[in-house]
């Protein structure tokens, strides 16, 4: 059986840190990209041997989720959350204080995943059936999580924030990213 385990391209827009709720927007893109591979790499894994296309796509994940994800969750809890808990308004703070729990949830699913997609990705995966719980796991603690954030949290603290562009500079030096020059004196 034929199983193509890479994604279509990119449907992201490029979005630069002077548009930081832009840059958080279209991390929720790779996100579902990425829980997406990571179903197909553990549904594939299932009833196959870690061939050299699952351990690669494994490797995409397992890339993707170690590195992006830590850093995007760190913007919304120096950026987002912040403002959210202090805006006053109940339905904004409860969102907070949910997103926050997510976040908790999502660092302790992955803790449990990462070393079995390890496994995987160096074709040493023994045990496909906790790979796969484990992957199923990681994608119900997503559940709800980015829709909140896409649909009140995002658009909440934009309206909110002061000075979304020191928002974005600091995304991007905590990146090692230079913001363009034409940005960084608005």
């Amino acid at each position: 059986m034929s199983m193509a385990l890479t994604l279509p391209g990119m449907h992201t827009p490029a979005a630069g840190f002077d548009e930081p709720f832009e840059v958080l927007a279209g991390c929720h893109e790779r996100v579902r990209r990425s829980l997406a591979l990571l179903q197909r790499v553990a549904d594939h894994l299932a009833s196959h041997t870690p061939d050299t296309r699952a351990r690669d796509a494994a490797g995409d994940v397992l890339r993707y989720f170690e590195r992006a994800a830590p850093a995007h969750h760190e913007d919304e809890e120096r950026h987002v959350l912040p403002l959210l808990r202090s805006s006053g308004e109940p339905a904004l703070e409860a969102a907070a204080t949910r997103l926050l729990a997510d976040h908790e949830a999502i660092r302790s699913s992955w803790a449990a995943l990462r070393p079995l997609l390890q496994d995987a990705a160096d074709g040493r995966c023994s045990d496909f059936g906790a790979l796969k719980a484990a992957a199923v796991r990681f994608e119900q603690v997503h559940d709800g999580h980015l829709e909140l954030e896409d649909s009140l949290a995002f658009p909440a603290a934009a309206r909110l924030h002061p000075r979304p562009r020191e928002m974005g500079r600091e995304m991007a030096l905590r990146r090692g990213v230079a913001m363009p020059a034409e940005t960084i004196g608005r």
